[in-house]
C-alpha cells in the first residue's frame, strides 16, 4: 500500500452520510446500539400483525416467525417540508419518503445545502420491493382517479431516485440499482465509477427497504429465514436469518476534490469491484466460493492493499448453514497466506436484522463509525463456532466484545462484503481518513446562524447544535461557523448569536442570555443584492441575514464539518392502516347533485373546494387556494376533473385547471359549462 496525496487520484471521499435503523434513529445510536453488542430485532405483536392484514392462519402456522428488525415509525413523514400534499404523503411508499429524508441528512452532514449545492450531483441507490400497494388498495376510496401509472411513481422502485432528484434539483445520473441482497453496495460502486468517469461531482448512494406492511414469515425447509427469529452469523447453531428495515446513504466526492474543496472527509474508498457467480454454483439461489473470492481479489488489487493490512472485514454473514462457511472459505482464499487469527471479522445482521437492499451500506456505515472511534463492536449470538467453519484455520477472529482497533501501518483499513442472491457481489476496500491539515487561526468572535421552515423546528435546532457542541469542544467553532453559512438552506424563520468560544456558544444557544440570541419575527424573503461581507461587523451581519440578505463564507482556510442535520417535523401518513383507538374517518360531505338546477357562483366554489379538500386529503379549502400551491399535480388533476365530472355532469379541459387554479377562479369555468354545455 502506497500512502501520499500523489497517489490519490482513484480514491473517493465519503464527505457525508445518514442512516436509520432498527433501534436507531440517527448514526449516533446505532453506534451505540453496534459497540454495546445490543439487538434491535424484536417480536411483532399480535394486534398490529392483524391490523396490517396479516392472515390468522398463517400467524397459526407452527412455522411462523414474528420477529422482525422493525424502523421506528417508518410512516411519519414531514410533507410540508418537501412539498408533499397530504394525498402524495399518504400514497408514497414510506421506504420512498425515508429515503428521501435521509438524503437530505447525508448531504446536510456534507455541509453543503441540499437543494442548493451547485455542483452536478448524481443519486445511484435501490430498495426493497414495495408491499405498500396492497395498503393503498384498502383505501382505494380516498383517491379518487388513482390508477397504475401513478401507482407506480409513488411505490414503484424506478421512481426512488427520480424523486430525490426532482425534489432537491439534483442533474446529476439518477438511477435505480436493483441487486437484491447486495443493491446497497453495488450502487455506491457505480457512484464511484461515475466520479471517476466525470458523470458528476458529488453522489449520493446507499439504499432503503421499509417493509410497509412489516409482517413475519414462514421458516420452511429450504427457507433462509431462521425458525426462531435470531440471527447467529457464524454460529453452530445458526439456522438462518432475520429480517429488518432500514436506510442509508453516504455522500461521495472524489477525494483531491474533497480535499481542495475543505471537505469534511468520513472515510476514503480506495478501491470496489462487482461480479456474478454466473453458472459456478449450485443453483441460482446459491452463493458461489469463486465469486466472491474473485471479487474479494479484483477490490484489494483496485486499491492497491495487501490483505494483510485489512484490519476488519464486515461480511454479509446471514447465518445461514450454507451461506457463512461459504463466504469464509471465499475469504481465506482471497486473503492468501495471512496469517492465522489477524484480521477480525463482524457482520451487523445479528443487530438489525438482514435489511435487504440496504444490508450493504447498513455494513458501510458501521465500518465509518468504527473507524471514527477506533474500536470494533463485538460479534453477538456467537456461542460456539459453526462447526463447518475451521476458524482457527483462517486469518479470522470473531471479537466477543469491544476490541480497540489497533493500525498496522499509515491507516486502518477494512473490507466490506455484500452478496446478492442471484449471486452479484460487491466487495469494497475503505480506509480512515488521514488527519485534517490545520486550519486558519481562530478568530476571536464567531457568527452563528440558524434557520428552518417553522418555529418549533427552529427551537429543535438550537437545542440539537447546543448538545453537539456540548459534546464535541474539540470541533473548530469557526468551521461550525463556517459550515452554518455555506453548508444550510436559509429558511424563512431565523436566528443568530455572536459568540466567543464553546462554552459561551452552549450557554447562549441554551437560552441563558435570551439577548443575544436573536431571532427573526417570522417568515422573510430573500432580498437581492451582494452578500453581506464582514465589513458591518458580525451583529449588523446578523441581523441583515434576518431581513433575507445571503451571508458571505468565512474566511479563506475555514472547512465543512459534520453537524446536526435539520429536525424534521413528522405527521403520519400511512393508507390502509389506523392507530389503535382512533376513530374511522369520516367521509367528506357529498357535493350537490348535478341535476340540481340554480346554482349560485358561490355555491359552485364552495362545491369545488370540497372537492380539492378531498383529492389532496387536506382538511379545508379557502376559495383562494391555489389547488397547485396546496400540492396539487398534473396527476391529482386527473382524479379531481373526475369528480368534478361527476358532481357536475360537465367536464372542463385540464388546461382550464392550470390557468383558474382557485376554488373562486374554477367556478367560474363550471358556471359558464353549466350555462353552454357545448
Amino acid at each position: 500500500m502506497t500512502d501520499g496525496e500523489t497517489d490519490r487520484d482513484t480514491h473517493i471521499a465519503v464527505v457525508g452520510m445518514a442512516g436509520r435503523f432498527a433501534g436507531a434513529p440517527d448514526l449516533d445510536a446505532y453506534w451505540r446500539l453496534l459497540v454495546a453488542g445490543d439487538c434491535a430485532v424484536r417480536k411483532l405483536d399480535r394486534t398490529e400483525l392483524l391490523a396490517a392484514g396479516e392472515d390468522p392462519a398463517r400467524m397459526a402456522d407452527p412455522a411462523y416467525v414474528r420477529r422482525y428488525g422493525r424502523l421506528d415509525r417508518p410512516e411519519w413523514f414531514d410533507a410540508d417540508f418537501f412539498g408533499y400534499a397530504p394525498v402524495d404523503a399518504t400514497l408514497t411508499d414510506p421506504q420512498h419518503r425515508v429515503f428521501l429524508e435521509t438524503c437530505w441528512q447525508a448531504l446536510e452532514d456534507a455541509g453543503y445545502p441540499p437543494s442548493e449545492t451547485g455542483a452536478v450531483v448524481g443519486v445511484y441507490a435501490g430498495c426493497s420491493p414495495s408491499r405498500y400497494w396492497s395498503l393503498v388498495g384498502r383505501d382505494a376510496d380516498r383517491f379518487p382517479g388513482l390508477d397504475d401509472v401513478r401507482m407506480a411513481m409513488v411505490t414503484g422502485a424506478d421512481h426512488l431516485c427520480l424523486r430525490v432528484s426532482h425534489k432537491l434539483g439534483l442533474t446529476g445520473p439518477s438511477m435505480t440499482v436493483l441487486s437484491t441482497c447486495s443493491t446497497a453496495l453495488v450502487a455506491v460502486h457505480q457512484a464511484t465509477q461515475a466520479l471517476l468517469f466525470g458523470d458528476c461531482d458529488m453522489a449520493l448512494a446507499g439504499a432503503v427497504s421499509v417493509r410497509m406492511p412489516a409482517l413475519g414469515g414462514l421458516a420452511r425447509a429450504g427457507s433462509v429465514l431462521s425458525s426462531d427469529g435470531v440471527c447467529r452469523a457464524f454460529d453452530a447453531k445458526a439456522n438462518g436469518t432475520v429480517f429488518g428495515d432500514g436506510a442509508g446513504v453516504v455522500v461521495l466526492k472524489r477525494y483531491t476534490d474533497a480535499v481542495a474543496d475543505g471537505d469534511h472527509v468520513h472515510a476514503v474508498i480506495r478501491g470496489s469491484a462487482v461480479n456474478n457467480d454466473g453458472r459456478d454454483r449450485v443453483g441460482y439461489g446459491a452463493p458461489g466460493v469463486a465469486g466472491q473470492t474473485a471479487v474479494i481479489r479484483a477490490a484489494l488489487a483496485a486499491a492497491d492493499v495487501d490483505p494483510a493490512d485489512i484490519g476488519y472485514v464486515e461480511s454479509h454473514g446471514t447465518g445461514t448453514p450454507v451461506g457463512d462457511p461459504i463466504e469464509v472459505t471465499a475469504l481465506t482464499r482471497a486473503f492468501g497466506d495471512v496469517p492465522r487469527g489477524r484480521t477480525v471479522l463482524g457482520t451487523v445482521k445479528p443487530n438489525i436484522g438482514h435489511t435487504d437492499a440496504a444490508a450493504g451500506i447498513a455494513g458501510l456505515l458501521k465500518v465509518i463509525l468504527a473507524l471514527r472511534h477506533g474500536v470494533l463492536p463485538p460479534a453477538i449470538n456467537v456461542s460456539e463456532p459453526n462447526p463447518a467453519i475451521d476458524l482457527a484455520a483462517t486469518p479470522f477472529v470473531l471479537p466477543a466484545e469491544p476490541t480497540p482497533w489497533e493500525r498496522r501501518g499509515p491507516a486502518r483499513l477494512a473490507g466490506i462484503s455484500s452478496f446478492g442472491i442471484g449471486a452479484t457481489n460487491a466487495h469494497l476496500v475503505v480506509e480512515e481518513p488521514p488527519a485534517r491539515p490545520q486550519g486558519a487561526p481562530p478568530a476571536g468572535q464567531r457568527l452563528l446562524v440558524l434557520s428552518a421552515r417553522t418555529p418549533a423546528a427552529l427551537e429543535a435546532a438550537t437545542a440539537d447544535l447546543a448538545r453537539h457542541l456540548a459534546a464535541h469542544p474539540e470541533v473548530s467553532l469557526d468551521d461550525v461557523a463556517h459550515t452554518l453559512r455555506v453548508g444550510r438552506v436559509a429558511f424563512p424563520y431565523r436566528r443568530f448569536a455572536v459568540v466567543t468560544d464553546h462554552a459561551d456558544a452552549v450557554r447562549v444557544l441554551r437560552g441563558d442570555e435570551p439577548a443575544r440570541l436573536v431571532t427573526g419575527t417570522g417568515p422573510v424573503h430573500g432580498t437581492s443584492g451582494e452578500p453581506v461581507a464582514g465589513q458591518a461587523g458580525l451583529a449588523e451581519l446578523g441581523r441583515r441575514w434576518l431581513t433575507g440578505q445571503p451571508l458571505r463564507p468565512e474566511a479563506a482556510g475555514r472547512r465543512r464539518v459534520a453537524l446536526p442535520t435539520y429536525p424534521f417535523q413528522r405527521q403520519r401518513f400511512v393508507a390502509g392502516l389506523r392507530e389503535p383507538g382512533t376513530p374511522e374517518p369520516v367521509p367528506a360531505p357529498a357535493p350537490a347533485a348535478a341535476a340540481e338546477t340554480g346554482w349560485t357562483r358561490d355555491e359552485i366554489a364552495e362545491t369545488i373546494a370540497l372537492l380539492f379538500a378531498e383529492v389532496l386529503l387536506v382538511p379545508e379549502v379557502a376559495p383562494d387556494d391555489d389547488f397547485f400551491e396546496l400540492g396539487g399535480d398534473s396527476l391529482i388533476a386527473v382524479g379531481l376533473l373526475a369528480r368534478l365530472e361527476e358532481s357536475f355532469g360537465v367536464s372542463p379541459p385540464p388546461e382550464d385547471l392550470f390557468a383558474a387554479a382557485t376554488p373562486t377562479e374554477f367556478a367560474a369555468v363550471i358556471a359558464e359549462l353549466l350555462e353552454d354545455p357545448q
